[in-house]
């Protein structure tokens, strides 16, 4: 076990080399700039969309922008905003809340093509169904010659979309902040947590063999719920330190350029781990959250980008930034030897004693199924696009065992497989984006002329 750990740990280090921070952030930065801050502009009239007052019930797709966004949100507003930003500050020191931040800024760019792009290069797959998603972005927008891009991108989604990461920290979670203080996990830790698989494999099972449309009805209602829950536990805590925020604040951007708190301090550390957990919470550039939003109900391919774009602001800045807050000015970063979701739950419980601990069991199991029913339509929509549409389920039955699988494995093993193929899964989507950038800006044009003169 500790050879594979380390081989899977020396995958993810080079997949995420210098080469990849260039392309997913730099890229992000020319997204920004060559978009002339739409995504900021016009953030106001996303929102407008997002509440519905464009929605087109005839429109092609599956399911309306509200439950497209909150598909994606529930990918992304998850596990990698509890424990991912736990393990961001273990590893990388509170500097890598700051690149955390720069990631989400010109992710929001980024979401905006990739996601206009998904509408705008939609195909069929081999049952004549409309997908969405960057396989089908390069094979339709940029011709079939680039269709080996858009089958790297399939595979790596299959592995890196697999439910690891969520269910060994749900069944993290509940072992050990509420059954092992009370001594109920029994003698065999193996047989806790393949039980606890086994259980929530069956909760999964009940809501993806329904497809995109019960997973968007679902996740349209866990979504408000458990961000307002965590949410307002978060504010709760930072009020009752509010003295300690701007300190903490501070020592964000002087360790973000420093590196003092690593251990090692190197600036690199910082900047990779943040856009690492940033990524692996708001999964800019990834291509994930671009076959949600492929499902969109519409024809206008910029609205989806445009909602889109919101994803990261909420995501990343709002989410991520409370639960570092919370860790940091609860000091538990310092005095804790727990890491992952561990760390964020001591937080929790020293901000609202016999209760936190509570609420945060009660928002990882809302983060972490929500984000499981997401993935599922992601990986099942990646191997449709390799063995076809009519083999779907047989991908959802391996997505099923794979829980089990994910709740008795090793975290190390876990995080940098997952982050490995997020690597992988971020070069044909910024490739595509990148060279089909110019008819995304074309199509923002006509779209926002036609906007302004329809006001007027």
């Amino acid at each position: 076990m500790r050879r594979l750990e380390d081989i899977v740990a020396l995958f993810a280090t080079y997949a995420w080399g210098p080469w990849l921070l260039v392309l997913v952030t730099g890229g992000g930065l020319f997204f920004l700039l060559y978009s002339r801050l739409i995504p900021f502009r016009y953030f106001g009239h996303a929102v407008d969309i997002l509440r519905g007052r464009y929605d087109d019930p005839s429109a092609p797709g599956d399911i309306n922008h509200f439950q497209a966004l909150a598909s994606a949100l529930a990918g992304t507003v998850g596990m990698g905003n509890i424990s991912g930003v736990a393990i961001a500050i273990t590893v990388g020191g509170p500097g890598a809340v700051f690149w955390m931040w720069v990631s989400a800024v010109v992710g929001m760019a980024t979401k905006f093509f990739t996601c206009s792009l998904a509408v705008m290069y939609r195909g069929r797959d081999s049952m004549g169904h409309l997908q969405g998603g960057p396989m089908y972005v390069i094979v339709e927008g940029l011709g079939t010659r680039w269709k080996p891009l858009a089958v790297w991108f399939a595979i790596a989604g299959l592995i890196g979309c697999l439910p690891a990461f969520q269910a060994n920290q749900l069944v993290q979670a509940v072992r050990e902040i509420i059954f092992l203080p009370r001594g109920w996990t029994g003698r065999s830790l193996f047989l806790f947590n393949f039980v606890s698989g086994l259980l929530i494999a069956g909760l999964v099972s009940a809501v993806i063999f329904g497809g995109i449309r019960r997973i968007g009805r679902v996740t349209a209602r866990l979504v408000p719920t458990m961000v307002v829950l965590y949410f307002a536990s978060a504010v709760w805590t930072l009020l009752t330190h509010w003295d300690q925020i701007p300190a903490h604040l501070a020592l964000i951007f002087q360790d973000a350029f420093t590196g003092r708190a690593v251990a090692g301090g190197t600036l690199w550390t910082v900047m990779i781990t943040g856009i690492r957990r940033a990524a692996f919470s708001n999964e800019a550039g990834i291509g994930t959250e671009a076959m949600a939003h492929g499902a969109a109900k519409t024809e206008e391919p910029i609205r989806e980008g445009l909602v889109a774009m919101i994803g990261p602001f909420i995501d990343t800045i709002i989410v991520c930034t409370t639960t570092a807050l919370m860790i940091l000015v609860t000091g538990v970063w310092k005095t804790s030897a727990a890491s992952g979701v561990t760390l964020t739950a001591a937080a929790f419980e020293q901000a609202i004693p016999g209760f936190g601990t509570l609420i945060l069991v009660t928002c990882v199991l809302f983060f972490s199924l929500s984000t499981m029913f997401s993935y599922s339509y992601y990986g099942a929509k990646s191997w449709a696009f390799l063995a076809g549409a009519h083999q779907k389920h047989l991908y959802h039955y391996f997505y099923v065992v794979l829980i089990v699988v994910a709740s008795v494995a090793s975290l190390e093993v876990v995080v940098n497989v997952v982050d490995g193929m997020y690597a992988l899964m971020a070069v044909p989507t910024m490739t595509s984006a990148l060279i089909l950038a110019p008819r995304v800006m074309k199509a923002a044009r006509q779209y926002f002329r036609k906007l302004e003169e329809t006001a007027s």
